[in-house]
């Protein structure tokens, strides 16, 4: 049996002695120590006990190099990112975040437009910016017509084949054309459905109160009306047209949709003027299909 002989040990006392190694480790390193060891007691190590001396260095070396393990840096980094993130919250968080965090707490419809991008500046100011896009600058605001009432002018109107132009007071926003584009399209869908025919408007004259009595044989015989076609509305700024086929619709479909207009300017979106025919207004430009350059649709 091989014995390793630590440097902390005494030399025995031998009056006859000879050198000898004995061998310890440290960090990761095989040190050899002279001893003064008795002449009869010789040590001397094998090769198998070198190498598993210095495997069991290497080992714990490797141990106790890295220190932490692969999980524990990973929780310190997330910590450390967290703790960052709350210093910058406190010290570099934007002011007009903070007022605008302080108005949700009494304001739901703008609570409602934030949602959970409370705490991050860069996402809260997409989403009001993009509130602001679709529904105009004011929050508050539910009534956004106009109080003048608009001009209408009629240009070589052809039923069968002309362009029906409004110029609004501003551009509009995305809430307005989804408005405007809906009221046209119910006109449509009433016109296809034979809704515009003036040759049987049985109660238009008479009076509700007396129970009057609808022949629904005259209805039925009546020639049917129907409106042909419609284009989609198309926006360049603060002018939008549609082109229409008012098939065999008579004029009566032109009243309907005044009488629409005239209540969506006043309540919702001011109309300056209506104009029935013509080929260019304003500063139209044909083939000018850019959001970029103001350009909007509604598909009917």
């Amino acid at each position: 049996m091989v014995t390793a002989m630590s440097t902390n040990m005494s030399p025995p006392s031998c009056p006859t002695s000879s050198f000898s190694s004995a061998f310890s480790f440290s960090s990761n390193r095989l040190i050899i120590h002279q001893t003064h060891l008795p002449s009869h007691s010789v040590v001397v190590p094998s090769h198998r006990a070198i190498r598993a001396v210095s495997a069991r260095v290497e080992k714990t070396s490797d141990a106790k190099g890295s220190g932490t393990t692969a999980r524990s840096r990973r929780l310190l980094r997330v910590r450390e990112e967290k703790r960052k993130r709350e210093y910058d919250r406190i010290h570099n968080y934007p002011t007009w975040a903070k007022i605008l965090e302080n108005a949700c707490k009494d304001d739901t419809e703008l609570r409602a437009v934030i949602g959970d991008s409370i705490g991050d500046p860069d996402m809260m100011r997409k989403r009001v910016e993009e509130r602001v896009r679709r529904k105009g600058k004011d929050f508050r605001k539910s009534k956004s017509g106009s109080v003048l009432a608009f001009k209408v002018s009629f240009r070589d109107f052809n039923p069968l084949d002309s362009f029906i132009w409004f110029e609004l007071y501003g551009a509009p926003t995305d809430r307005d054309v989804d408005l405007f584009g809906s009221a046209i399209q119910a006109w449509y869908a009433m016109g296809r459905l034979g809704a515009f025919n003036s040759s049987n408007l049985q109660l238009a004259s008479s009076s509700l109160d007396n129970d009057p009595i609808y022949d629904v044989d005259k209805a039925s015989s009546v020639l049917p009306c129907s409106f042909h076609d419609i284009s989609d509305i198309e926006f360049q700024d603060n002018w939008g047209r549609f082109w229409v086929d008012l098939g065999t619709s008579d004029a009566f479909a032109i009243d309907v949709l005044l009488n629409c207009l005239t209540v969506l300017s006043s309540e919702y979106l001011g109309i300056q003027q209506v104009v029935f025919g013509g080929r260019r207004m304003g500063d139209w430009e044909e083939g000018m299909t850019s959001t970029e350059d103001g350009y909007k649709s509604f598909k009917v």
